[in-house]
């Protein structure tokens, strides 16, 4: 497989590569993200790219609150952290809607949603029309890509396409649950747990 080579400004290209199940690399305002459209096909060539089947499942990364409200459960506390900190470096984790395909959330209830503060990331998102399941531009196991050349060390010739650039951020995103109306931080990044809690007493 050869691994195409795309600027920011061929984004139309790229959005028509996803829009025909096609694995794209890009940079986002964490880390380099590796994402496909809502797919079983197409998200079965994502975790073939990164070496082994993932057991977890893959977060979705959206471009709007419309687009969040499609396919999950917002809780007013949920609302809250969504107002403070989308778009940004942060991840929720909530009950998913029914019309969310099994395949989507390998079976599970939950879902993990994150709105980047990238503006080349939520055009594409926008131009896709849909969200998009996205995860880490790495081998299972490896290192997590910051700039372009990281990730093809890796990835090249595993994966359809790449966005050249360099991420906006050095460490992933903040990850909190939702799912029970109460606040459960998985995982601390940028935004912290005081911030969290100052945000949901407003």
């Amino acid at each position: 497989m050869e691994t195409i080579r795309y600027h920011k400004e061929d984004i139309q290209a790229v959005v028509k590569q996803l829009k025909q199940k096609k694995v794209i690399a890009f940079p986002t305002d964490t880390v380099y993200g590796l994402g496909v459209i809502y797919d079983e096909e197409a998200l079965a060539a994502l975790k073939y790219s990164k070496g082994r089947p993932e057991n977890k499942p893959i977060p979705t990364m959206v471009g709007s609150l419309a687009q969040m409200e499609e396919i999950a459960v917002l809780n007013e506390e949920a609302k809250k952290l969504v107002a403070a900190f989308m778009p940004g470096a942060f991840t929720m984790i909530l009950k998913k809607k029914d019309s969310v395909a099994d395949f989507v959330t390998n079976g599970m209830e939950t879902i993990g949603i994150r709105m980047p503060q990238d503006d080349f990331v939520l055009e594409l998102l926008r131009q896709v029309g849909s969200p998009m399941l996205v995860t880490s531009a790495n081998l299972s196991g490896e290192a997590t890509g910051l700039v372009d050349v990281q990730v093809l060390s890796q990835l090249d010739g595993r994966i359809d396409g790449i966005v050249l650039g360099e991420a906006g951020g050095k460490v992933a995103s903040t990850i909190v649950d939702m799912t029970s109306g109460k606040l459960k931080i998985l995982r601390e990044g940028p935004i912290s747990k005081a911030m969290l809690e100052a945000a949901l007493k407003k």
